[in-house]
């Protein structure tokens, strides 16, 4: 039987840190997730800009068992298994999950070890339970997104700030599912997001400034 896991993508000596992403997948199915399938190659981007932007921290992609929610959420048991298996050098994580990688790092947010959760174009049905995720908790979203709801994610953000969890959501314009229109916008979210969970120096908050000041983009927050 295959057994979750990481693979390591970037990992400094004495490295404290980890940051690990999570890719999307289906709603069901017990295929095999290889490495070589588009989900799991557009977190390498995301990868790369990371181990430029914060060389101290290491740099890890999630390997389900299966490709496919399957109605019990298998990744995020296989999450929650990887992160109380990681090596007591590791004190801190940061979650970062597309599609259903995003719902994915949404259920297991509540474990001791992480320190913050971004989700991209999660998938997060209105069903689910809330999870008290640890924050920092950043949604964000491409407004042309027809895959996963940003709706649906608003709604769960909302939620988590009702029961006293601030979540911050993120609207890209011209965006969709894909996050392939404005890699660079995508990338700078991740690399704030994660040095600002970890306490890193960062440039201002996500979205504040004008576009071409300290965050070439224009977003909308919710």
């Amino acid at each position: 039987m295959r057994q979750p896991g990481v693979d390591l993508l970037w990992n400094p000596p004495g490295a404290t840190d980890l940051v690990l992403l999570a890719h999307g997948g289906y709603e069901r199915s017990h295929k095999n997730p290889h490495l070589w399938r588009g989900p799991i190659l557009r977190m390498w981007p995301f990868a790369a800009a990371l181990r430029t932007a914060i060389p101290s921290a290491a740099v890890g992609l999630m390997r389900y068992r299966y490709r496919g929610w399957n109605d019990v959420g298998d990744p995020a048991l296989d999450l929650r298994a990887v992160l109380d298996e990681l090596p007591s050098l590791i004190g801190r994580v940061v979650l970062i999950g597309h599609s259903m990688g995003g719902r994915t790092v949404v259920r297991a947010g509540d474990h001791p070890r992480v320190a913050g959760v971004l989700g991209l174009a999660p998938w997060l049905p209105l069903k689910d339970p809330l999870v008290a995720v640890r924050p920092p908790v950043m949604f964000a979203h491409g407004n042309d997104d027809t895959v996963t709801s940003p709706a649906e994610t608003l709604a769960y953000a909302n939620r988590l700030r009702t029961a006293g969890t601030p979540a911050t959501v993120i609207l890209l314009p011209g965006e969709s599912h894909s996050l392939l229109h404005r890699p660079t916008d995508w990338n700078t979210l991740v690399t704030t997001f994660t040095q600002q969970a970890l306490g890193e120096p960062h440039p201002a908050p996500w979205g504040a400034g004008p576009p071409g000041a300290d965050h070439p983009v224009s977003c909308t927050p919710l």
